[in-house]
């Protein structure tokens, strides 16, 4: 009788770890399934570069690159004073909550040269922001239109120029921008992106010192 109940003691506890065993598997390779939907692949489409290089007022200038952004002129056109561009959130940079790599916004660039103000441009970093509250109005009035939010400048073997790209920015999804959860909702940069021409978007201008 002792041994009948040792060894129905001994099936039971057998039938529960294997139980536990069959749990912790199904949700590990549940998890692996979620991750592996977090990640897509990169796709850039053909004609699309990181980098560009062009000649203004005779002056060689250079854009980007930057994380997840590739440029293209405007469809049939060879100028590169009009891009179109397309962001995607390469390793996660841009937001936590889109796969790595998808993409997150389609838009226009459209190259400006700012007046000289008398203002020298900061170059201590790669990227140098300034929020618009804090500049000159005759650089913000340069804008195409008022959906272009962003700038970001051209450099040269100097550093920064007074020369750049305004940037419109159309998002193809609903998504939060939170720079890969670097930032929080407290940071200006955060914001909540709705499809459609991302009017939130941070407004600001950065000189770009080159890499």
């Amino acid at each position: 009788m002792a041994w009948e109940k040792y060894g129905k003691n001994r099936t039971v506890k057998t039938i529960s770890q294997t139980f536990l065993i069959l749990m912790i598997l199904s949700l590990s390779i549940g998890c692996s399934s979620d991750r592996e939907k977090q990640r897509v692949e990169l796709q850039i489409p053909r004609g699309f570069v990181s980098k560009l290089q062009l000649v203004d007022n005779g002056q060689l200038l250079h854009f980007g690159p930057f994380v997840g952004y590739y440029f293209a002129p405007l469809k049939g056109q060879n100028d590169l004073h009009k891009l179109q561009f397309l962001c995607f959130n390469e390793d996660s940079f841009y937001s936590s909550e889109m796969p790595e790599n998808s993409l997150l916004f389609k838009g226009e660039a459209v190259f400006t040269r700012f007046p000289d103000v008398g203002r020298s441009l900061p170059s201590d970093n790669r990227i140098n922001p300034v929020f618009f509250k804090n500049a000159p109005v005759e650089w913000i009035n340069t804008r195409p239109s008022s959906v272009f939010l962003h700038f970001h400048s051209c450099y040269d073997a100097m550093g920064p120029v007074h020369a750049g790209y305004w940037v419109k920015h159309i998002a193809v999804d609903d998504f939060v921008y939170d720079m890969g959860g670097k930032v929080s909702f407290d940071s200006p940069l955060y914001h909540k992106v709705s499809k459609g021409i991302d009017d939130e978007f941070a407004r600001i201008i950065e000189f770009d010192r080159g890499p």
